[in-house]
């Protein structure tokens, strides 16, 4: 055997092994002249990412949020079924409307209920599952009747998309509330742990009975897999983006992302944290629309390099991202997605001395 042929060989034989470690095995794919022809793990970038798959968001009510942004992602690329979940539901049919009438062939279901709570994070999981078969992704973004600090609403979605689906691809943890605009010696007790409720237990309880459903295969998943993914923030990466609670429950956040998925090891599940900057949304409202009143809008994100705020769609555009086949080799991160302010340590030119 010449020595091309012998290194074509064995680079079929590496490629071929690991792809055995994928949680769905990529068949031999033949060769293009004397070597072995590219594995791919996805189809083409610019199609859908999210064809067939199940996902539950949190935190959507907003109509200016990361959450209702992320749905439309997931409808436009051709999602099976999204579940929109808020502890408030002020928007929430009207947000189902609005997806029935651009993406009629997905399938959008509402649930109110405390994302920090067990039960209701739950219920939503075994619903998808038991109508669809699988969960594909979920999203643990919800805001401040879905709280998603109460188990029995998040136990609720989950059982009820196993129970219609009888899969759970995604689940988008995205609850956030602001946190306590005030210093440290001046926040109650009562107050720091509701902070850490909404925005930290939310997305232990997303992972806790997400994960399990993620593993549960069906005649269309008949692998494990899943994407768990919850928002933390610039502020749980660096300091003074952020209140003592917000920025602890945030980091918490992150720390949950990493060691969850080392304890999800060979499941085939996978959890990432996002991290948004500063960005226009229900949460943050207040404080553009006094900037605007005081004409200093044009400030906000001056400090970042692409100096400017966010969009919702930019976000929503990672979270796909991160719940799609294409970041299969993404997991236990931290995704600031916060136009550079992390990446240094932000100062007023001239102001050194």
């Amino acid at each position: 055997m010449s020595s091309r042929a012998s290194a074509a060989s064995v680079a079929k034989r590496r490629l071929s092994a690991l792809s055995e470690q994928l949680v769905s095995p990529i068949p031999d794919q033949g060769n293009f002249e004397d070597i072995p022809k590219l594995k791919k793990i996805a189809g083409p970038s610019a199609g859908p990412r999210a064809v067939g798959k199940v996902v539950i968001i949190t935190g959507t009510n907003s109509p200016l949020g990361i959450g209702r942004a992320t749905a439309h992602q997931y409808a436009e690329n051709g999602a099976r079924a999204i579940y929109l979940c808020d502890f408030s539901d002020s928007h929430l049919a009207t947000h189902k409307r609005e997806l029935a009438s651009l993406y009629p062939s997905v399938d959008v279901h509402t649930r109110q209920f405390d994302a920090g709570e067990s039960s209701g994070v739950k219920a939503v999981v075994d619903d998808a599952l038991a109508t669809y078969g699988r969960l594909d992704v979920f999203f643990a973004n919800a805001g401040v009747q879905f709280d998603a600090g109460e188990s029995s609403g998040v136990k609720a979605v989950v059982d009820d998309a196993l129970a219609t689906y009888g899969r759970l691809d995604v689940f988008f943890a995205n609850a956030g509330v602001v946190g306590m605009p005030k210093i440290f010696t001046e926040i109650e007790e009562d107050e720091f742990l509701a902070t850490l409720k909404t925005n930290t237990v939310s997305v232990f309880l997303a992972a806790k009975y997400a994960a399990p459903a993620m593993q549960t295969t069906s005649p269309s998943k008949p692998y494990p897999s899943g994407s768990i993914i919850g928002t933390a923030s610039v502020a749980g990466i660096r300091s003074n983006a952020g209140s003592t609670d917000y920025s602890c429950s945030k980091s918490g956040v992150i720390s949950i992302a990493q060691t969850i998925a080392f304890q999800l090891a060979g499941t085939g599940v996978r959890i990432n944290a996002l991290c948004p900057g500063v960005i226009e949304t229900g949460m943050t409202a207040p404080m553009y629309d006094a900037a605007r009143e005081r004409g200093t809008q044009a400030k906000i994100g001056q400090l970042n390099p692409l100096r400017r705020g966010a969009h919702a769609d930019e976000v929503a555009r990672v979270a796909l991202f991160l719940g799609s086949d294409e970041s299969s080799y993404v997991n236990g991160q931290a995704w600031a997605v916060d136009g550079g302010l992390s990446a240094g340590h932000p100062f007023v030119p001239g102001k050194l001395a």
